[in-house]
């Protein structure tokens, strides 16, 4: 069991994220923008962060960036989850750090693949 920190500022999102995280097996924590995001990774240090990138404050691409190069947060794994479907975007998610892109909402089965990956491959 993993614990994973789900970060999106849509509650029905957090919410259906945050169902598929427990009915894996994990453990979901839960922050509603990118800079809280980052505070709750400082604080629960997680095995995995699930980034929403259309946010308030600080999108998911700057927090994804920011945990990449913070020296304490840089061993967690970003996963993007968002709407944005284009090409360019899978391209810079990666480039800010993240270590897999999933565009919502996630396929029955990718999701809890993803995961799975991400977590093996530490």
């Amino acid at each position: 069991m993993a614990k994973i920190l789900v970060v999106d500022d849509s509650p029905t999102q957090l919410t259906n994220l945050v169902k598929m995280v427990e009915s894996q097996g994990h453990q979901a924590i839960t922050a509603s923008n990118g800079q809280e995001g980052i505070e709750q990774a400082r604080s629960e240090q997680p095995d995995l962060i699930l980034m929403d990138v259309v946010m308030p404050e600080l999108n998911g691409f700057q927090a994804t960036r920011k945990i990449a190069k913070d020296a304490e947060l840089s061993r967690i794994p970003v996963i993007l989850v968002t709407t944005k479907d284009q090409e360019t975007d899978k391209v810079w998610g990666e480039r800010q750090g993240a270590a897999g892109y999933i565009v919502k909402p996630p396929k029955d089965g990718e999701l809890a693949a993803m995961i799975a990956k991400v977590l093996g491959n530490r």
